[in-house]
């Protein structure tokens, strides 16, 4: 690479950031730490960039130290134990990678816990805040979330339309197009009659949209909807999904996969061969490989997620709260397993 292209890239960088550690620098350039001093040194002289310890900044940019290296952002789950492990995860490597300090509260899915973290983070000196708050965000939840005293980013969550919390940045899978997909992967199979199998949660309405609009767009057969317990299947749900199993629908939606796999269990005891009899396609692919058989699984884009999160707040604590808005959805894949199959 030529010391032009060098000099355009590291420009650019500054201009899209506001400040570059050089060790970061060295990696994206794949250059020594001599010859990119010596690259900073002839920016800097032309006024292009400003020196700062371990890093540069814009030239109307004057801190003491690359600003990431000591930004504190706040992180609030609903849970640490399920689903959320691998977005914290990603939002600790892209926090990481920039020098900031990653800070966790968990409200085990209340709402009134919910508030009460966010307080104690905001009182401890974070600058920023992604929040997935233990529903979706709806009329009771819109004061508070329009009120935060620091920047946010909403976290595999979506705020009502027209609503002040619809204005935050987000970052979220797209699950509407995920069960969109497992819906097509079933059809494409050759069954007709599918029936969706799921609790009440956060996730659940955006799955049942995707789950309704492919059943609709592909020309299925009217699907069945089939309810499921906090606490997994009863004995009355499985019950009800063997029936409209020998009533004739040959595949199953499930979400969540810690529910797929119990009720994979409840169904082979009570004589249903899967996929011999029902092909399952779970949503989350949490565990859904460890069942017998392997579940075919939607698996939403959960690390990515955490990363994209802490991009979009990073920039917005820098860029202010002038600059538009953005809400990012990042397409779930299909892993196909064993538990699906062509109907016969």
């Amino acid at each position: 690479m030529f010391a032009e292209q060098r000099h355009e890239l590291i420009l650019h960088e500054v201009r899209e950031r506001g400040s570059v550690r050089l060790a970061e620098l060295v990696d994206r350039l794949n250059v020594s730490m001599v010859t990119l001093r010596r690259d900073v040194e002839q920016l800097a002289a032309q006024g292009l960039v400003k020196r700062v310890h371990g890093g540069i900044t814009r030239p109307d940019t004057v801190p003491e130290a690359s600003p990431r290296r000591s930004l504190a952002i706040g992180m609030l789950v609903p849970s640490a134990s399920y689903y959320f492990p691998a977005v914290i995860r990603g939002a600790r490597e892209r926090a990481e990678r920039l020098g900031a300090r990653l800070v966790l509260g968990v409200s085990c899915y209340d709402d009134d816990e919910d508030r009460t973290q966010v307080k104690q983070l905001v009182d401890g000196g974070i600058e920023g805040l992604l929040l997935t708050p233990s529903r979706q965000p709806d009329a009771s939840h819109e004061a508070w979330l329009a009120e935060l005293e620091v920047p946010a980013v909403l976290v595999e969550r979506r705020a009502e339309l027209g609503g002040p919390a619809s204005l935050l940045d987000a970052a979220a899978s797209h699950h509407a197009h995920g069960a969109y997909l497992g819906t097509s992967h079933l059809a494409g199979l050759g069954h007709r009659r599918l029936a969706m199998v799921s609790r009440v949660s956060p996730t659940a309405p955006r799955v049942r949209h995707g789950f309704v609009s492919a059943v609709r767009d592909l020309g299925l057969e009217e699907p069945a909807h089939l309810g499921m317990a906090q606490e997994g299947p009863t004995r009355e749900q499985v019950a009800e999904v063997v029936a409209a199993i020998r009533g004739g629908v040959t595949a199953l939606l499930v979400h969540n996969d810690e529910d797929t796999l119990l009720l994979v269990q409840h169904l082979r005891a009570a004589g249903v061969r899967i996929p011999g009899e029902v092909s399952i396609v779970a949503y989350d692919d949490e565990v859904a490989a460890l069942s017998d058989p392997p579940l075919t699984a939607v698996a939403p884009p959960k690390r990515a997620v955490g990363q994209c999160a802490v991009d979009l707040l990073v920039s917005r604590i820098e860029e202010g709260p002038e600059y538009p808005a953005r809400q990012v959805e990042l397409l779930p894949e299909l892993r196909v397993r064993e538990s699906t199959t062509a109907l016969r």
